[in-house]
């Protein structure tokens, strides 16, 4: 079951439509209520970033169902202004908005893998996964 959904995301309602679809594909995978709300939960902190710093942008849910291990990969992108230092942009309580969200380090800690790439003034493309244990 390859499976991928793309949601754009512009606004608030993206955000939440995107979270509901990634819990959605989570438990689909076989995550339990917990784990698929805490990928919930990275998925609308990235598409959080994508409305805040780059006014739009699209997160990709893709379940990943190969064997031995079964999972699911989220990747952020868009065509912002970049983060123009992502060693800052990584550290606990770093935040350019003033808010207390959970930031990119918090969604590395909930992901089991967490990539990121971006460039100033072309974009920023976060890959995460995690894996069923």
């Amino acid at each position: 079951m390859e499976q991928e959904i793309r949601v754009v995301i512009r606004s608030d309602k993206d955000i939440v439509d995107a979270r509901q679809k990634g819990r959605s594909v989570a438990l689909a995978v076989g995550f339990s209520a917990g784990g698929a709300t805490l990928i919930a939960a990275a998925i609308s902190e990235l598409a959080r970033n994508i409305v805040s710093y780059a006014r739009s942008g699209e997160i990709v849910i893709r379940a990943l169902n190969g064997s031995p291990r079964q999972g699911i990969q989220v990747i952020a992108q868009d065509d912002g202004p970049g983060i123009r230092d992502l060693q800052q942009a990584l550290r606990d309580g770093f935040s350019t908005s003033g808010s207390l969200g959970l930031g990119l380090p918090g969604v590395k800690r909930l992901m089991d893998e967490f990539q990121i790439d971006s460039e100033e003034n072309r974009g920023t493309k976060v890959i995460v996964k995690k894996w069923k244990q």
